[in-house]
């Protein structure tokens, strides 16, 4: 009887331990899919030391403050009176630092600066005619750098420019006479194509020369002039106890007379990239393999588009047109230049095979079937009158006719940032998007300590609109188009993002953008739990598992569609546990291995191990 009563006791033991522990897994559960608190506390002083020196952030937390300490939150400080007057005051301050920045922009001539002020002004509603509209403000900055002879800025400035308000014939006729006195032939014509849309037959009065010039078509001969081959010696490896020689060897193009070229970030990566370890020169060669190779230095880089830009001293006979660009439709012939294998001066005919592949972190590419082989990297890729469509940055060697270009639209968008020296710096709101059916953009993840984590916005809000234009886009392409609203933009600059959240209530942020990190998710990761980073690099949505037993347990609550998870079968509902996380960040992927029983094959249990690249396209 007694042994009876102690096994009775232990089994009621047993049961009240597994219940408890079974609770607190439950509750282990839902913390790993809390985000982490991105602000913790805020008072208004912190917020008054930044109204000089960053209005920007001043403005950006005085957003955070109201939504911590608004009327719906739990300490509602905003409903009293004193709070919210100081709150006006400090809005009031913030605003007249920034207009004053701008005006000390003005007066200084940092053109791109006062642009910069008068957007995040535009943002708050502010009228800035008075002291200066961001396309005269840009329209100034390519003046100014066509007098100091700085022709490649001046042209993407104006065309810029151009593009936010018609340039008038004066200023059109202004770009246009220097592109003919340095003989940038496809400029010339961008530049008159502009005088021949305005009314009247303006172009009538034009030098007969300058027209005929502007009006002339480059051969394959002439461009070719204008391709280099890039080396980069990287020294000696050591492979098998042999000694063997470490090059790069890529192509790359003039985009100024001044010896400015185009080439892939890839290709010079170990002149830039601190954690390389060895030595690394690099050269530049025109011609054949009997032409000297002449020093190179790299002066700007964009890792998310694979682009750099590098000087040499070298004078081209040749200078392709970053402004006067093509965009391309499926079926076009093209032709690519660039030095296969070190082959130099070889040109290959092809058509763009496909558009809108995501392969880069920002935007899309272009799929062309030129050959392209190793060597061709950072070369041109020109359609039928000549006009740039891309710059080649891969292909996959196991099959032919199978490449990749950056579209010479972004290539003109990037160059300005490029221009300033050193890494390009790109903003960042910091959240994940799926693209839904239908042509919606959906918030999947939110990074901790980011611009839109500090203002809590949340999962599965939708993207209405953007600075306060809705952005269409086609089936597959809304998130690229969304990319370029921000890309141009700088960090530090305000925008306006309007959101539809999970209930349906319609919200607008204004926010700061903070700078972009090399590789989004690297960094998330590093501050994440790998519960929730799951969402962006593998698509998986999860959601605590109730009953899960001894070890967290989910639920997964949604799948992305065409994600990983997606293609492997993974769908709503099926249960799984994660048996490790592993991120590889020299080689650009991570992997994820679970426990999971798939509701589509009766829940039977497996085991799964899903890779995943970390460059993931779809951030903003």
């Amino acid at each position: 009887m007694i042994k009876k009563t102690r096994l009775v006791k232990y089994a009621l033991a047993f049961v009240l331990a597994a219940i408890v522990l079974s609770c607190q897994t439950q509750a282990t559960a839902e913390q790993r899919l809390t985000p982490p608190r991105s602000v913790r506390d805020i008072r208004l002083n912190d917020i008054s030391r930044y109204v000089n020196n960053d209005p920007a952030r001043a403005i950006h937390l005085l957003e955070v403050y109201n939504i911590i300490f608004g009327p719906s939150s739990v300490v509602p400080y905003t409903n009293n009176p004193e709070v919210r007057e100081r709150l006006d005051a400090l809005r009031e301050e913030a605003v007249g630092s920034l207009q004053t920045s701008q005006t000390t922009a003005i007066e200084e001539n940092r053109w791109t600066d006062a642009a910069s002020f008068a957007r995040s002004l535009s943002r708050l509603g502010i009228e800035v005619e008075s002291t200066g509209e961001e396309p005269h403000l840009i329209l100034e900055y390519a003046r100014t750098r066509l007098t100091d002879g700085t022709n490649l800025a001046a042209f993407l400035a104006a065309s810029h420019a151009h593009s936010l308000s018609p340039l008038s014939f004066e200023d059109a006729l202004l770009f246009m006479e220097r592109a003919f006195e340095v003989r940038q032939r496809r400029t010339a014509a961008f530049f008159l194509g502009i005088i021949e849309g305005l009314p009247g037959n303006r172009a009538a009065g034009l030098p007969a020369d300058m027209l005929t010039f502007a009006r002339g078509r480059d051969t394959a001969a002439d461009m070719i002039r204008g391709v280099a081959t890039v080396w980069v010696d990287r020294g000696m490896r050591i492979q098998r106890g042999m000694g063997i020689p470490d090059r790069a060897i890529g192509s790359a193009f003039f985009v100024d007379a001044s010896g400015l070229l185009i080439t892939n970030y890839h290709v010079i990566a170990s002149e830039v990239d601190p954690a390389f370890q060895g030595r690394s020169r690099m050269f530049v060669r025109i011609g054949d393999a009997t032409s000297p190779r002449v020093p190179a230095r790299v002066v700007g880089w964009d890792k998310a588009l694979d682009l750099a830009l590098i000087q040499t001293s070298l004078t081209p006979q040749f200078v392709y047109c970053v402004v006067d660009w093509a965009l391309p439709m499926v079926g076009d012939p093209i032709h690519a230049i660039g030095s296969p294998l070190g082959l130099e001066n070889t040109v290959t005919q092809g058509i763009v095979s496909a558009i809108g592949r995501r392969f880069l972190q920002i935007g899309d590419v272009i799929q062309i079937d030129a050959a392209v082989n190793q060597g061709n990297s950072g070369g041109p890729v020109m359609d039928m009158s000549g006009r740039l469509i891309g710059v080649v940055f891969a292909g996959i060697p196991q099959f032919q006719g199978l490449n990749f270009a950056v579209p010479a639209e972004r290539l003109a968008a990037a160059l300005p940032a490029m221009l300033s020296g050193g890494r390009a710096e790109r903003p960042w709101l910091g959240f994940a998007l799926s693209e839904t059916f239908g042509g919606g953009a959906e918030i999947i993840y939110v990074a901790p300590f980011t611009p839109a984590a500090e203002q809590q916005i949340r999962q599965g809000s939708r993207i209405r609109a953007i600075n306060g234009e809705i952005v269409r886009a086609p089936q597959g392409s809304l998130i690229p188009a969304l990319q370029d609203r921000l890309f141009s933009l700088r960090p530090g600059e305000l925008v306006l993002l309007e959101l539809e959240e999970p209930g349906g209530t319609v919200v607008e942020h204004t926010l700061r953008l903070a700078q972009r990190p090399v590789i989004p998710m690297v960094s998330a990761a590093q501050v994440d739990t790998r519960e929730r980073i799951v969402a962006p690099l593998f698509g998986i949505i999860l959601a605590p598992q109730p009953g899960s037993g001894f070890t967290p347990t989910f639920r997964v609550q949604q799948v992305v569609r065409g994600s990983i998870a997606d293609e492997v079968g993974i769908s709503a509902n099926d249960p799984l546990s994660i048996r490790g996380f592993h991120i590889f960040e020299d080689d650009g992927f991570a992997l994820l291995d679970i426990n999971i029983r798939k509701r589509r094959m009766g829940y039977m249990p497996a085991v799964m191990r899903l890779p995943a690249l970390l460059d993931t396209p779809n951030t903003l």
